[in-house]
């Protein structure tokens, strides 16, 4: 904001998110800020065009996501002599910022990533949903501020680099992900999940305007186990209803045969008038596929089903694309078949699923709480027969599971049983990842404080909760924004232009979920108990009871049991992790060879993550790079240009994208 925004490279930018915006494109400009935006056509098809104002121009807005209460704010806004000249929820933001400035984030009950710009105040706001559900980063340079929806963007007008950040890279060969305001990428941030940054000049400051908050458990809230049930059944079906019936274009439904995506895709076929399309992923093999679930509902509910089956093959050769949009290392490969299932989606003509995301960090579904669970009891008991009873209990969807592996088993519960450690619940997955970081050259490790860093930043009242409460705000500090929400989630779907919504993640049912006591959660060890509870009458019993199967993807036999792409040995020969100086390329070099012997079958846990992480780390380097080197060009044809004055748009025309 230092010297007059360039409009070419705001054009640029817009035409790198080409993808989560194929609708329309525009951009607003004066003589301090350049605002761009593509638009994915949900609410008010028509006349929904961004960047927006306000009566007077005074308050410009961008914004990605949906506002789901928009029409309960637009009625309070007009009670207060707002007036409003379109449908859209994004209107609402600008005279909700009017109205009540920061304070009306915490009024949004939605999804976002927005920036408003206030000529009244010379202040620029950026601000993000309370989960980090949509993504939001920005970099400075030379006093200039520059945000987007995705790194590549940013990497398109980027002078130099981009490199990536010894930091972040330890964070997410600890935590699965980079935890917010980190990024892999040196001097790339984002906004963190539930807050708003302000930018006034050359300075900024970021507040919080939420944070999971897990006091009301331990205080002991009132209810009992029937009445918290129906409470929570009513809160889901007007959270799913919010989402799909506040569309002016058709929504369908995820579902992958668990109990998550079970309900909500029975809430939508018996509360909404309504034909519902499901979409489902199958897999070729036995062990991840889930397709008897999946055709026992669908058959059930009457739906118009939709499927596609993905092999190992399937998942090599569209990787180097998922890293691509995932713009993160990852370590596992299940993001590729999210990225297939969203082509059936927007092939199938949609733009919009509602998914089950997030029943698994607000009702605590995961393994890691279960795990966590039988690691209190060890703490509590050394009985060696009452720990073995205990293990035996999880996993028993797993070919190699801890409980028929005793010295596994007492080798992974039995450490680190403090019971007064914030992240007892954590450390094992946490150790376990960390041990991918010998496989890094010295220029890229460093001496790691980031577990001690994520528990001093617990809230002071936090020793105060349940165990269970402290697993859940880390998991929603790390996995859930970062790796669910993120490479798995927002990025799998954008990337074909579809947007995802999230029940489990609406304001009010993740507040009653908060205030549940643990042993509503889990009960014994059957995860969200409350839940199947709350929908046994609307659930087939096999559903129901079935055991907790998360949902996994083959890591590294895709990428050598079905023959190995081209692709693999380019980016782990000699030359290649040389040029990146990431990885050391004897240690990659063994794991390959490994790799190949075993067509990458019976490979150990650790195995599978450090090939993933090799791969997609080497990948998504040298992809950031090329992006930088090689921009794509704005189309020749005139973008919405956006003054006092007027407005003209036109739809940008798609590029490939840089990997290909």
């Amino acid at each position: 904001m230092a010297r007059p925004p360039s409009p070419e490279r705001v054009e640029t930018m817009m035409v790198a998110l080409r993808h989560r915006g194929p609708d329309g494109s525009g951009y607003f400009v004066d003589d301090r800020v350049a605002l761009g935006h593509t638009r994915l056509a949900i609410v008010d098809t028509a006349h929904g065009v961004q960047p927006m104002c306000n009566e007077d121009s005074q308050v410009w807005v961008t914004f990605n996501g949906e506002i789901f209460n928009h029409v309960e704010l637009r009625a309070q806004l007009t009670d207060r002599g707002h007036s409003f000249r379109t449908r859209c929820d994004t209107e609402v933001i600008v005279h909700a910022w009017e109205e009540w400035g920061p304070l009306a984030f915490d009024r949004f009950n939605g999804q976002w990533a927005l920036a408003i710009w206030d000529r009244r105040t010379d202040e620029l706001i950026l601000s993000r949903d309370r989960y980090g559900v949509r993504p939001l980063y920005y970099t400075w340079h030379d006093g200039e501020l520059r945000f987007a929806s995705e790194m590549k963007a940013l990497f398109a007008v980027a002078e130099a680099g981009p490199d990536l950040d010894p930091v972040g890279l330890d964070q997410i060969l600890t935590f699965w992900a980079p935890v917010a305001p980190v990024t892999p990428f040196k001097g790339v941030s984002q906004v963190p999940p539930g807050s708003w940054m302000c930018v006034s000049g050359k300075h900024s400051s970021t507040s919080s305007y939420w944070t999971p908050d897990f006091t009301e458990p331990a205080t002991g809230r009132g209810g009992s186990e029937q009445q918290n049930a129906q409470e929570l059944r009513e809160r889901l079906i007007a959270a799913v209803r919010l989402r799909f019936e506040r569309s002016d274009v058709p929504v369908g439904a995820y579902l992958s045969g668990g109990i998550d995506s079970s309900v909500t895709a029975s809430l939508i076929a018996s509360f909404t008038d309504v034909e519902v399309d499901t979409f489902s992923l199958r897999f070729d093999s036995p062990e991840h596929d889930e397709g008897h679930f999946q055709h026992l509902l669908t058959r059930r509910l009457g739906t118009r089903h939709h499927e596609v089956e993905v092999g190992e093959r399937d998942i090599a050769e569209i990787f180097p694309e998922v890293v691509w949009h995932a713009e993160h290392p990852l370590l596992r490969t299940a993001p590729a078949p999210m990225f297939l299932l969203s082509r059936l989606v927007h092939q199938s003509g949609y733009k919009v699923v509602v998914t089950g995301e997030g029943a698994d960090e607000v009702l605590a579904g995961y393994d890691i709480f279960l795990e966590a669970k039988v690691r209190q009891t060890w703490a509590a008991d050394p009985d060696p027969d009452a720990r073995q009873r205990a293990v035996m209990q999880l996993y028993p969807w797993m070919e190699r599971s801890p409980g028929r592996a005793p010295a596994f088993a007492a080798q992974f519960f039995g450490q680190n049983l403090d019971p007064h450690d914030p992240a007892m619940s954590h450390r094992p997955r946490w150790d376990t990842a960390s041990t991918m970081k010998s496989m890094l050259t010295p220029e890229l490790r460093v001496d790691s404080t980031v577990a001690h860093d994520l528990v001093a930043a617990m809230p002071a009242d936090s020793s105060g909760w349940e165990m269970l409460g402290r697993a859940q705000w880390l998991e929603m500090r790390t996995l859930l924004p970062g790796y669910i929400l993120a490479s798995q989630g927002d990025r799998m779907l954008m990337a074909n232009s579809v947007e995802g919504r999230f029940p489990f993640l609406d304001v009010e049912v993740s507040r009653l979920a908060a205030a549940l006591p643990a042993e509503q959660k889990i009960k014994g060890l059957d995860e969200k108990h409350l839940l199947k509870l709350a929908f046994q009458d609307l659930l087939p019993k096999e559903i129901l009871s079935r055991p907790k199967q998360p949902y996994r993807a083959p890591d590294a036999a895709s990428f050598f049991a079905g023959g190995t792409p081209d692709w693999v040995g380019d980016v782990t020969s000699s030359e290649a992790l040389s040029r990146s100086g990431v990885f050391r390329p004897a240690m990659v070099s063994a794991l390959m060879s490994k790799a190949r012997r075993r067509l990458g079958r019976g490979m150990s846990n650790t195995d599978n993550m450090r090939l993933v992480a090799v791969l997609s780390t080497q990948l998504l380097l040298d992809q950031a790079r090329r992006a930088r080197r090689d921009p794509p060009s704005p189309p020749s044809t005139p973008q919405c240009s956006i003054t006092d004055q007027g407005a003209h748009h036109d739809r940008i025309r798609p590029s490939d994208p840089p990997h290909r």
